[in-house]
This record gives structure tokens, C-alpha cells and sequence, in this order.
């Protein structure tokens, strides 16, 4: 039987060592230096140089604003959307929303941090005629959402200052927080509560609330959200559903990231 020839070995090994260092960056919130993969990985220092630099150049790592962190790239965000967009792991996100949507008549979403904006999902809608219309793949701004809001508070703190330092906050509606120290303080009680609300700050007139859905080490991977006119609901008439939200946000945290 034929053996691995020397040039195959060295290629499995490069993979090997590629895939390392993309889940190592993919999975930090905050990002790795390459000082920090040295110290967490057997790679030769001018290998593993070469190795980010060529992920770099494929789009798959990119460095943040400061130019000092790796993060995932354009390319690694297309490629993970791709995955979760599949039916397979669509479909029972759904069939949650759906049983939440059911019990509050209110619409819900599903939604992930991608870049300095909230991504949605997933979505299903309500049947009232006085509704916002923001399909999946719709982007929305991070400082003034329920979901963009919990992300920002519950995100490491030396993130979230790199985040804000670049941030523009626009003023969506009179209640729109344009103050970075105003927005702390909001961010303060979200992280205390693990829970954000949204009272007519990104649109007059409507309200929500969102929790955390964890990943299997604890770290907020997507937000759960319920919103509503504010002719139909307050900020306390939604709370009163908090409950059922975590615990849908726990069926969704084992759809999602289980292990199993």
C-alpha cells in the first residue's frame, strides 16, 4: 500500500494548523494578537506568520481597527452565515420563534452581532397590520436596538470600548442615547438584568425587549426579541414575558451550540 509522500504530510499539517488558528480567532469575543497564538500554539513564530498572512489575504482573518487584534473576516462571516442559513439548523430556530410569536402575538426575532451591527437571522412575523417590516440579512444599528444594546453590554469591556471609540451614534429618535456616558449607564442595567429594551429608541412608537441566547461556554452568541407598537404594548406588558423568553433562549442555546 502506498505511504503519504513528505509534500502531503506537510499539507495536512498547514491545514491542520490553518483550521487552529480561524477557530482560536472565531471563537475569542475580543480577538487574538499573533503574541497570544504563539503562546497558545506549537507553531513555529515565521510559520504562524505566514500562515495569518495568508488568511488574511484569502478575507478569512482580518485585523480590527487598532490594528493590533485578528478577527474573522469578511470571507469566515459569509462562510458562517452560509452555515446557519442552512435548513437544517433554520428550521428549528423557527419552530421556536414560531412558539413565542404564538403565545405573544407579538412578531419575534433571532439575531446575531456581525461587525458594528445587529444582523437578523431569523424572524416570524405578526399577523397585525401595525408592524415593522425587516426581513432576515436585515442589519440594524447596535447603540439603539434591544438586541444591539445587549450585545454591547455583555460583550468584554475592552471590546466594547474599541467598538464605541469607532461607533456613530445617530440619533434614530428623540430617545436615542447619543452620549457614550449615557449609553454606559443603559449598558450597566442591561448587563445587571441580562435584559435590554429598546423604549421608541431606534423607531417612535415601537418597544421591545431582548435576552442573551449563550453558547455552551457561557458567552452571548444571539439575542431573542419580541417587539411591539407602543399602542399595543409598554416596556412592562412586554417584560411579563421575559420568562417564557429565557427559556425559549435555552432550547435555542441547545438547537444552536449543543455538543452533542
Amino acid at each position: 500500500m502506498p505511504t503519504d509522500s513528505p509534500s502531503r504530510n506537510t499539507t495536512n499539517s498547514t491545514l491542520q494548523r490553518g483550521l487552529m488558528l480561524l477557530e482560536a480567532i472565531a471563537t475569542t469575543p475580543h480577538g487574538l494578537s499573533a503574541a497570544d497564538l504563539e503562546r497558545r500554539f506549537d507553531i513555529p513564530k515565521p510559520t504562524l506568520h505566514r500562515l495569518l498572512k495568508q488568511l488574511e489575504e484569502q478575507a478569512l482573518v482580518v485585523k480590527d481597527v487598532e490594528g493590533r487584534h485578528l478577527l474573522p473576516g469578511e470571507r469566515l462571516h459569509r462562510m458562517a452565515m452560509g452555515v446557519l442559513a442552512n435548513e437544517s439548523l433554520k428550521a428549528p430556530c423557527r419552530m421556536q420563534l414560531k412558539r413565542l410569536a404564538d403565545e405573544v402575538g407579538e412578531t419575534c426575532n433571532l439575531t446575531l452581532l456581525h461587525g458594528h451591527e445587529v444582523l437578523y437571522y431569523e424572524r416570524v412575523e405578526t399577523n397585525w397590520p401595525v408592524r415593522i417590516q425587516l426581513p432576515p440579512g436585515s442589519l440594524l444599528p447596535l447603540h439603539c436596538t434591544a438586541s444591539g444594546k445587549l450585545f454591547l453590554a455583555l460583550m468584554p469591556p475592552a471590546q466594547r470600548r474599541s467598538l464605541l471609540k469607532h461607533l456613530t451614534l445617530e440619533d434614530y429618535t428623540p430617545y436615542t442615547a447619543t452620549d457614550i456616558q449615557e449609553l454606559e449607564l443603559r449598558l450597566e442595567r442591561i448587563a445587571t438584568d441580562e435584559l435590554s429594551i429598546d423604549d421608541e429608541e431606534f423607531i417612535q412608537g415601537m418597544v421591545a425587549v431582548a435576552v442573551p441566547v449563550y453558547d455552551q461556554a457561557g458567552r452571548i452568541q444571539a439575542a431573542l426579541a419580541i417587539h411591539a407598537p407602543r399602542l399595543r404594548h409598554s416596556i412592562d406588558s412586554l417584560k411579563e414575558w421575559v420568562p417564557l423568553m429565557r427559556r425559549i433562549a435555552g432550547n435555542l442555546q441547545d438547537t444552536l451550540w449543543s455538543e452533542n
